[in-house]
């Protein structure tokens, strides 16, 4: 593509148009992917990373310079969200080996602490009720029935390409609205 092609592509992007932003996605989707699983080597990770990287790239696309490649520019945003990933996952492991009191501790919850669990949950799932139908659905499969992105795209008669659009999209929808209703997850 050619770069005031690919200029022109990120304007309409970053003006919100939806066309323009799946259509930078669906370019760069390969590349970015491909980057991301020589990191992980896992598919799923690889998956989520990758979903997680074109949110950032669409909410950032004003801090993008015309004067760089926009594939090194996306693929050091890529490679920032890998190191965020292993952190996190190390943080994780740290955490599951901290110590037995703390996961006796986890289990032996009061009373209160357990209604206003769920309590927190009845809340985002009104919240998530009040969603647009296609984001709802889409929610409920990722989130709540656990299914992967290839069979959401296979229930939703979907590409996995505009599957996995929508999930980010919902996930930003979601989290908007969570912050709206000053619930902080």
């Amino acid at each position: 593509m050619k770069k005031e092609t690919l200029i022109e592509l990120v304007q309409n992007a970053k003006d919100k148009d939806q066309k323009a932003q799946t259509q930078l996605i669906n370019l760069f989707w390969v590349d970015v992917f491909s980057f991301v699983m020589k990191k992980v080597k896992d598919e799923n990770d690889a998956d989520e990373i990758t979903v997680h990287v074109f949110s950032k790239v669409l909410s950032k696309l004003d801090m993008y310079d015309p004067n760089f490649q926009f594939k090194t520019w996306i693929l050091t945003i890529a490679q920032n969200t890998i190191i965020d990933f292993w952190r996190k996952k190390s943080r994780e492991s740290e955490d599951a080996n901290d110590s037995l009191d703390e996961v006796k501790n986890h289990f032996a919850k009061s009373p209160e602490e357990l209604l206003i669990s769920e309590e927190e949950q009845r809340k985002i799932v009104q919240i998530i009720e009040t969603m647009d139908a296609k984001y709802q659905d889409i929610i409920k499969l990722r989130f709540f029935e656990e299914k992967s992105i290839k069979e959401i795209a296979e229930d939703l008669k979907l590409s996995v390409a505009n599957t996995k659009v929508r999930i980010m999209r919902a996930k930003k929808v979601l989290s908007e609205m969570l912050k709206d209703n000053g619930t902080d997850f």
